[in-house]
């Protein structure tokens, strides 16, 4: 079908280009803003690690400094500008993503708005504004002049072997990611070669004037539930039901099957609303299975939309770290802060 679909990829490559231009030369305008403003995104749809990214950032800042994550919050059933608090947060008023942020981090500010210009104002209207905003996926944004731009891309699915929607999935021309200082490479193996990090970055053509990293998944060596958790070395004991709902369910798998976890799968799209009949027929399947040792396991991402609808059931966090070089990353974000910080 890709080749079918090439023409209207140059008609939309057309468009993207054109409004790229158009921001580039000033026709179309950014916005500044006097706050430090790390944008985290991908030039392709889906599955990069954004939220790891955007959950490490946070980590890393939290201590030293007033945080907001600001997101789109797709697919959530609200409107607006919202900003989270005990009595509007969920995974539907929210989005998925952001409220697993807000979960995580409770004493950090996580707004929704897809206009971000206007997102950003009224987090500066509050009563202690953030000292540093963290834009999730928001790359193609471009109203908004971040200071900082980093760029993710899969290690075994680079934008550069890629194509524009919707003969692939390239949200715009790979000449999009020169607007990035800092492009990381996610999902990358834990056992990659210095050779191997430079062959890739010659791939990617990167400029003088950017800084490629390297950053893997590490899973939590337990399964949680609001009840408690599970020491991740038990699940050998277990008969599993494995739910996702996520772009990319491979590495999740292929991590159960490396510790030999016996488990059935049932795979849903990204960001899949789980309907009654979904409800029924996974409860069915998971009441067929005998003896009181069996659960059913998910992602932190699926686990925020589903948890109060099943019993029984935990997710397995994952967290990003940086194979080679974290400090030189980590510093280089703390630098850009507290350059553009207001006390800096």
């Amino acid at each position: 079908m890709r080749k079918y679909l090439t023409p209207l990829s140059k008609i939309y490559e057309g468009i993207t280009l054109v409004r790229n231009k158009m921001y580039d030369k000033g026709i179309l305008s950014s916005k500044d803003f006097e706050i430090p403003i790390i944008n985290v995104g991908n030039l392709r749809v889906g599955g990069t690690g954004k939220t790891p990214m955007v959950a490490y950032l946070a980590s890393l800042l939290s201590k030293d400094y007033r945080i907001a994550i600001l997101s789109r919050g797709y697919k959530r059933k609200s409107s607006g500008f919202l900003l989270a608090g005990e009595k509007n947060a969920s995974a539907t008023s929210l989005g998925d993503e952001p409220y697993l942020l807000y979960r995580r981090f409770p004493n950090v500010y996580l707004a929704v708005d897809v206009d971000r210009v206007h997102g950003i104002q009224s987090l500066m209207n509050l009563t202690k504004p953030p000292e540093v905003i963290l834009l999730d996926d928001a790359f193609q944004h471009r109203r908004v002049n971040a200071g900082l731009n980093i760029l993710l891309t899969p290690y075994n699915d680079l934008y550069v072997d890629d194509q524009i929607l919707p003969a692939g999935n390239l949200r715009e021309n790979q000449d999009g990611s020169k607007r990035a200082q800092l492009i990381v490479v996610t999902k990358s193996p834990n056992d990659l070669t210095e050779e191997q990090e430079f062959e890739v970055a010659q791939k990617l053509e990167v400029g003088l004037d950017q800084t490629v990293f390297f950053s893997g998944i590490q899973y939590a060596s337990t399964v949680n539930c609001t009840k408690g958790h599970i020491e991740f070395n038990e699940l050998k004991n277990y008969r599993i039901l494995l739910l996702t709902g996520i772009a990319n369910p491979a590495p999740l798998v292929d991590f159960l099957k490396f510790h030999d976890i016996n488990f059935e799968h049932f795979s849903y799209p990204d960001h899949h609303h789980y309907t009654n009949n979904d409800i029924i027929k996974i409860q069915t399947t998971f009441d067929k299975y005998e003896g009181e040792s069996k659960l059913i396991l998910t992602t932190e991402k699926d686990y925020v939309r589903i948890f109060a609808l099943l019993e029984n059931i935990y997710y397995l966090s994952i967290d990003a770290y940086f194979i080679n070089n974290q400090k030189d990353f980590d510093q280089i974000i703390r630098t850009y802060v507290e350059k553009h910080s207001r006390n800096g």
